[in-house]
């Protein structure tokens, strides 16, 4: 892949850049700290809808969905020039990046029609309905029923939880059980859910940096209509496994550069960390790490330009980013010493970054899927556990 822009990727860029002339002022700041209060929230709203005006957000859609119908290297020139101005990019990511590209997929004409004009303007705003208190990883063992009823509308009733902008959200993505006589991964449909519906209730979560930003929802006799299956009735866990690839894709592209020019800048600006041979030892180690993070994922996205759906492999970028970009807090905290904790950045990202680890996905289940699925290894042996063993002995002998 050629890294340099080409004649017409030179002009969009300075087409970019005398955009960003006339409009950043009116752009959020560039953080990591997610906005909580309304005002910051409706302003970053209103930046993704100028954005989407201009053809900014959603650079890769098709034009006819809305977007700029570009390449994957368009798209990194958007990203890299607002991080280098230090502005906000596209607020809602979930609706932008992985709800409408899963609704594209597999929705229908008219949910096409409905939805994505209005998300990627930010006007309304998306979550994503999938993980409940005793199915994280193990995503096949959600819980939430939707039962047909006889006009065709469905009746749903379950908790999901860790549901990051549900106070936010006009809508969302949920996979529920609709066939609870089948085997785990079959009998799941994937809904759009109206987040004002009757019956649904969003409960904020509490973190350790303070913040609210995940929710619990709790779903009780909530009636969707006939035309809210995303895909066919049935066949969720398919759908699911495509928004599931956009997600550690974009978990998987964090700010790898600018995570990186933050750490060498408080190094550098630190003459004891800068001449520490141990420091400088880990600093190269991180960097290489997220030099190429960086590369592989305009490989990635590559692929996606060409019509490809993510694949298992976005998961090692997910699992790597994650390290890497801990591995450099940790850093930074080591080098800086307790006063380090008290930005907004890395104080943040120390307290946050450890539950990415679990976001579409957990490390184990990632590299199981793979080792199965790109490098062709058998699956994993399930031992059988000797309590369990032994209460099934106990049991036979009664």
């Amino acid at each position: 892949m050629d890294f340099e822009d080409t004649a017409g990727q030179a002009r969009f860029r300075s087409e970019l850049r005398r955009w960003l002339d006339l409009h950043a002022a009116a752009a959020p700041e560039r953080r990591v700290l997610a906005p909580s209060d309304p005002d910051a929230v409706a302003r970053h709203r209103a930046w993704q809808a100028r954005l989407a005006e201009a053809g900014y957000a959603g650079v890769t859609w098709p034009v006819e969905h809305g977007g700029a119908g570009r390449g994957a290297a368009e798209r990194l020139i958007v990203d890299q020039e607002l991080e280098a101005r230090g502005v906000a990019g596209v607020f809602d990511f979930i609706g932008v990046d992985m709800v409408g590209p899963t609704l594209m997929a597999h929705g229908t004409a008219a949910q096409l029609a409905r939805h994505l004009r209005p998300l990627l303007r930010a006007d309304e705003m998306w979550c994503q309905l999938f993980s409940e208190p005793g199915a994280g990883s193990d995503l096949a063992s959600v819980r939430t029923q939707a039962r047909l009823q006889p006009d065709g509308d469905w009746l749903v009733d379950g908790q999901k939880v860790w549901t990051t902008n549900a106070h936010h959200a006009s809508f969302g993505i949920m996979l529920a059980r609709s066939d609870p006589s089948v085997s785990r991964h079959r009998g799941l449909t994937m809904f759009v859910v109206p987040m004002d519906a009757a019956g649904v209730e969003v409960r904020p979560l509490r973190q350790i940096s303070g913040e609210a930003e995940f929710n619990e929802v709790f779903l009780t006799g909530v009636r969707l209509g006939a035309d809210s299956p995303v895909g066919t009735p049935g066949e969720g866990w398919g759908v699911a496994l495509t928004m599931l690839g956009f997600e550690r894709l974009i978990v998987g592209s964090g700010l790898h550069a600018a995570r990186l020019d933050q750490l060498v800048a408080s190094i550098a600006a630190d003459g004891a960390s800068r001449d520490d041979p141990v420091i400088r030892g880990r600093l190269g180690r991180v960097a290489t790490e997220l030099l190429a993070l960086r590369h592989f994922n305009y490989r990635l996205l590559t692929e996606i330009e060409g019509g490809r759906v993510p694949g298992p492999e976005a998961g090692l970028a997910k699992i790597t980013t994650v390290l890497a970009s801990f591995a450099a807090v940790q850093l930074a905290v080591d080098a800086g010493g307790p006063e380090a904790l008290l930005g907004d950045e890395w104080g943040h990202q120390v307290s946050a970054l450890p539950g990415l680890r679990s976001a579409g996905g957990t490390e184990e289940i990632l590299r199981n899927v793979i080792g199965e699925r790109v490098l062709g290894l058998p699956p994993e042996p399930r031992l059988p556990h000797p309590v369990a063993e032994e209460m099934r002995g106990a049991l036979r002998a009664l």
